[in-house]
């Protein structure tokens, strides 16, 4: 089972609170590490160099994923249409995640009707 992270999954991992911490564990005791991230996430997660290293730091331990095919990409906006929202990188982070996969996200709402129409993804809200 892979777990695929949204942009706000990469900043509450990110983050130095109890919570992502324990949450951090957690997904290791559950041989679920490391997580994949999209690369397209980036651009939404990453913000200033002079801000960004808890987020470098997290990063360094995800599996990015750069091979995002041509079959993917078409997969991602066949998604968003059928969803009738979400970002088209929204839809990158649950097509990388079928099948089987989870997504972990801050924003359940377009991640789960982007997942409602993709091969059993489960969405994960932090």
């Amino acid at each position: 089972m892979a777990l695929v992270l949204d942009s706000g999954g990469v900043s509450f991992l990110a983050g130095r609170s109890r919570g992502a911490g324990v949450l951090r564990l957690t997904l290791v005791s559950e041989g679920v590490w490391p997580p994949l991230v999209p690369s397209p996430v980036l651009v939404e997660c990453l913000r200033d160099p002079g801000r960004d290293a808890n987020t470098n730091c997290l990063l360094k331990s995800c599996g990015i994923v750069t091979d995002i095919d041509e079959g993917v990409a078409r997969r991602a906006a066949w998604l968003r249409t059928r969803a009738r929202r979400g970002s088209a990188i929204d839809a990158l982070v649950v097509a990388c995640a079928e099948p089987g996969g989870s997504v972990l996200t801050g924003d359940r709402g377009d991640i789960s009707a982007l997942a409602a129409h993709a091969r059993d993804v489960r969405v994960e809200q932090i």
